[in-house]
């Protein structure tokens, strides 16, 4: 009996370097991602064990920040074993159009932030829970440099984008909402006005940092902050244009010697625009001007009077999410 043991203990030993390979024959395979045709514009495949548009979007477009291509493409962010995904290549769709309407992207204004600064001073938790409720719902905030390209037919940009900008350059911008957009990784653009700056709103040293954040773009605002379609009683109509120039070139030209990031884009005070103040910004090189008119900008919205909506102290979750709407529904069949 004492043998029969041992025989059988020493044939079970002999077994075990077999049993990983014996594992892997009754353990279930992993499914791998499969390619099923591809053409200059897109990929088909089939989705393998494990597969999400990150992952997807990694390993076919080299960027896993790409993923809202392939969720845009596919009706969701959710990838499952075995569903068919298409993987568009380059720019699907840019202008937005759709059977049954098109894409509007919302452009968000704040001015200052603190509590019981006035209607245009928002909270900080206020803030917090704007910026946490874009991050939860699927909105991917872009910069406003990207809209410009969809404008232009260029470039695709998520079904759900927003765009965030901050008027005048209050000291509360970098106290209080830059943690919170460095927190969630949003783009946001800054419109400063230049006698502002350092004479009570945001300093150079703060701006800089900001701007090194990769996160932040600062813009004009104008020089003083006046209205621009209004001459002053005591002007003549060519004092009026040489002021007016001035309000329009001049915060250009002190962004441009102490920040890095090109200056493309106007913020009217007061939202004020006429025809004189448009063919102003063209003669100095500016690609956009950007009211405070509500509502969204479609692929055909004209880049000098791009819309905004103004947030305000008053406005709690539900007015918050009225503002996001990214869509038109009509039927373009």
């Amino acid at each position: 009996m004492l043998l029969i043991s041992r025989l059988l203990s020493f044939r079970l030993w002999g077994l075990l370097p077999m049993l990983p390979m014996l594992a892997a024959c009754i353990a279930p395979a992993v499914r791998p991602t499969q390619v099923l045709g591809q053409n200059g514009r897109y990929i088909v495949l089939l989705a393998g064990d494990g597969e999400t548009t990150a992952s997807l979007a990694r390993d076919f477009l080299g960027d896993a920040q790409q993923a809202w291509r392939i969720a845009d493409a596919n009706g969701g962010p959710g990838i499952e074993s075995g569903q068919y995904v298409v993987v568009p290549l380059g720019p699907d769709n840019p202008v937005g159009v759709f059977p049954n309407g098109y894409q509007t992207v919302p452009v968000l204004s704040y001015h200052r932030f603190g509590a019981g600064k006035g209607k245009l001073s928002v909270a900080k938790h206020q803030f917090e829970e704007q910026m946490d409720y874009l991050d939860r719902n699927g909105y991917r905030v872009i910069p406003l440099k990207a809209v410009l390209a969809f404008l232009r037919g260029e470039a695709t940009i998520p079904q759900r984008s927003v765009v965030l900008t901050i008027d005048d350059g209050y000291r509360s911008v970098y106290e209080i909402a830059y943690p919170v957009l460095k927190r969630y990784g949003y783009p946001a653009t800054i419109f400063i006005y230049s006698d502002y700056i350092g004479n009570g709103g945001l300093n150079w040293r703060q701006m800089q940092e900001m701007e090194g954040s990769g996160l932040i773009s600062f813009q004009a605002h104008s020089k003083t902050h006046d209205n621009l379609t209004v001459r002053l009683a005591s002007e003549s109509d060519d004092q009026y244009m040489k002021r007016l120039a001035g309000e329009v070139r001049i915060p250009a030209e002190v962004l441009r010697k102490r920040m890095k990031a090109p200056v493309f884009s106007y913020a009217y005070p007061f939202g004020a625009v006429n025809q004189p103040v448009v063919e102003e910004l063209k003669r100095t090189g500016y690609q956009s001007g950007v009211t405070v008119d509500r509502g969204g900008n479609a692929f055909f919205t004209y880049p000098y009077t791009l819309r905004r909506t103004m947030i305000y102290e008053t406005d709690g979750i539900e007015e918050f999410k009225q503002a996001l709407r990214t869509f038109e529904s009509t039927d373009l069949r």
